[in-house]
C-alpha cells in the first residue's frame, strides 16, 4: 500500500535563520490516499524564543502555554520514526521543511530531503494558475468544510490538506467516474467478460443515409467490370 504523511507546523515567526523556532508539528498517515486515523502531534518548547504577536494571532499558541512542553530533541526520534522514509505532503513545503531541518540540524539528526516532499502549493499553482491557492481558498474551491478552522493548527490543517490533496490529484473524481458507468457500458462489460470489448447490446445507428448509399452504388456502376 502507498503510505504518505500529510504534515504541517506552527512556529514562533517566519524565519528560522533569524532564530524563530518550531512550536507545533502535526502529521496524519494516508494509505492509498485515505486517512487511517493514525496521527503524530506534539507541541514543542521553543527554548526561550518568544512567539511573535503576529504569529500568535494566526495560530493562537502563546509562549506561556509552551513552557511545560518538551524541547524538540525529546520528540525528534519519535517524529522521524513516524515519517519513516515515506513521501511528505506539505502546503508551501519550503517553510515547514526549513524549520524542521533547522531543528534537526541543531541536534545532529538526519535532515529531510526535499526529493521526498510533495508541495501541494506547487500542485495547486499548476492546476489553478490564476489562484488564489491558500489552504482556505482551496477548501472553498473544492467545497471542503473548514468552518472549524478559526485558527491555524498543525493537525486540523493536515486533515484539511489531506482532502485538498486528493482533489488536486483528481483521485476522488476518477473513482466516482469509474463507479458511475452507464447501463450500456456495464452491459458491454458483462457480455465481454469484463474487458470492455464485445458486441454492443444496442447497435449504433447507421451513419450512411439512403442517399449516400444510392450515390455510392451509382459511382460503383460507372467503374465497369474487371
Amino acid at each position: 500500500m502507498l503510505r504518505e504523511i500529510v504534515l504541517d507546523t506552527e512556529t514562533t515567526g517566519l524565519n528560522p535563520k533569524t532564530g524563530d523556532r518550531l512550536i507545533e508539528v502535526g502529521c496524519i498517515e494516508l494509505l492509498d490516499r485515505r486517512p487511517t486515523g493514525v496521527e503524530f502531534h506534539r507541541f514543542v518548547n521553543p527554548d526561550g524564543r518568544e512567539v511573535h504577536p503576529d504569529a500568535e494571532r494566526v495560530h493562537g499558541i502563546s509562549f506561556a502555554s509552551l513552557q511545560d512542553k518538551p524541547l524538540f530533541d525529546a520528540v525528534a526520534d519519535e517524529f522521524l520514526d513516524f515519517i519513516a522514509g515515506d513521501t511528505l505532503v506539505i502546503h508551501n513545503a519550503p517553510f515547514d521543511v526549513g524549520f524542521l531541518n533547522m531543528e534537526l540540524e541543531r541536534i545532529k539528526r538526519p535532515l529531510i530531503d526535499t526529493v521526498r516532499v510533495c508541495d501541494t502549493l506547487m500542485l495547486a499553482k499548476r492546476k489553478h494558475p490564476a489562484g488564489p491557492n491558500s489552504l482556505d481558498a482551496l477548501c472553498k474551491r473544492y467545497g471542503i468544510d473548514n468552518s472549524d478552522r478559526t485558527k491555524h493548527g498543525a493537525i486540523i490543517d493536515s486533515l484539511l490538506l489531506a482532502e485538498v490533496y486528493v482533489e488536486l490529484l483528481g483521485v476522488r473524481q476518477t473513482k466516482l467516474e469509474l463507479g458511475a458507468q452507464s447501463a450500456d457500458t456495464q452491459a458491454v462489460q458483462a457480455t465481454s467478460g469484463g474487458n470492455g470489448y464485445g458486441q454492443r447490446p444496442t447497435p449504433l445507428p447507421p451513419r450512411l443515409t439512403p442517399e449516400d448509399i444510392a450515390r455510392h452504388e451509382a459511382f460503383v456502376a460507372t467503374l465497369g467490370g474487371r
